[in-house]
């Protein structure tokens, strides 16, 4: 009888135990999925439910192999955009609960909405699926993708006929390219290489193989200093330019309200770097320390022209003529030139 009344009282005990563990769960879930559209600011405490707070004898957060007690957004640990976590709880009963969440942060200062005018326009090849766009004097140095199609072309601007050519193997899909010095470095979408080129002939002098963090390739600048690529998430890799598959630092790029995942085409330039989105409209002007979006060019008008027959034709192109910016996407007409205001 005493083993009977002793094994009933435990499994009492064993069931309340599992319900409270679940209230603290749930509830902790309901706190995290209201605060992933809010978001958070570096500095923020996160403020976690009564339930969990109370039933709690310690709190931790992990992300991968790190780990925090404390319970604020600190840049250590935290960075712009979405990061996955696990909150690791520990009861007073002494069980270990985990539960992964996402945990979203965004900047202080709302992005800067940058008037500008377009001043001129010139022609674009049509045929031309434009992933790297720059300009050096007046000569533009684009490289176009998807397979079988892919090539490095230089052409004048206002003439849609290439001053030189150089063709892809028909299995690369070119992606973005930078220009240092008298070499031009280029990346590929999915082949895992990059490849460098003598400007002045378009020749391939060699290749690299991309960084491990790449999963892919996508657009790419250079800032005198690092080759700046990104792989169309949030993040910029800094690349050192003498050993190209080699990341020096990262910066995670966050928007006000916005998490700018799939960053595309690159350009830097007077100490900021200017990002496509894609399939999106708009250009970003980004601060290359930070990672903060301090101002966005709207498109959409021009862009309108281009994605209502096909998705797939977007604003995909940044470079600058002296203080003017040129744009231009894939399967565009037309280069603009843009006059910032």
């Amino acid at each position: 009888m005493k083993k009977s009344l002793i094994a009933g009282f435990a499994a009492a005990l064993l069931l309340m135990s599992c319900k409270n563990d679940k209230k603290i769960l749930d509830s902790l879930a309901d706190y995290n999925n209201s605060m992933e559209q809010k978001g958070y600011h570096f500095g923020d405490k996160l403020n976690l439910p009564k339930e969990v707070i109370d039933n709690a004898e310690s709190i931790s957060i992990s992300f991968g192999d790190k780990e925090t007690s404390d319970l604020t957004i600190d840049p250590k640990f935290f960075s712009y955009g979405d990061n996955e976590v696990t909150f690791n709880i520990k009861t007073k009963g002494g069980e270990i609960l985990n539960q992964d969440a996402t945990i979203n942060v965004f900047t202080k200062n709302p992005e800067a909405n940058i008037p500008f005018e377009i001043v001129a326009e010139y022609p674009h090849d049509p045929n031309n699926f434009v992933e790297g766009f720059l300009i050096e004097g007046n000569t533009i140095y684009e490289s176009d993708g998807l397979e079988k199609a892919s090539q490095l072309i230089k052409y004048t601007l206002g003439s849609t006929a290439p001053a030189q050519t150089e063709k892809q193997p028909a299995n690369i899909f070119s992606e973005g390219i930078a220009i240092a010095g008298d070499k031009i470095y280029q990346l590929t979408y999915q082949n895992k290489i990059g490849f460098v080129y003598d400007k002045n002939t378009l020749k391939k002098i060699s290749e690299f193989p991309l960084p491990n963090e790449f999963g892919e390739g996508w657009g790419m600048t250079y800032d005198g200093k690092n080759l700046i690529a990104d792989t169309g998430s949030n993040k910029l890799y800094f690349l050192d330019v003498n050993n190209p598959s080699k990341v020096v630092k990262t910066v995670s790029v966050g928007g006000n309200k916005e998490i700018y995942n799939q960053i595309n085409e690159l350009e830097y330039y007077n100490g900021f770097i200017y990002a496509n989105i894609w399939h999106q409209p708009y250009i970003l002007k980004i601060n290359p320390q930070t990672g903060e979006t301090v101002g966005k060019f709207d498109f959409t008008k021009i862009t309108e022209e281009y994605t209502q027959n096909n998705s797939e034709h977007v604003l995909n192109g940044i470079a600058f003529k002296g203080d003017h910016m040129l744009i231009t996407g894939k399967n565009w007409s037309k280069i603009y030139e843009v006059a910032i205001k």
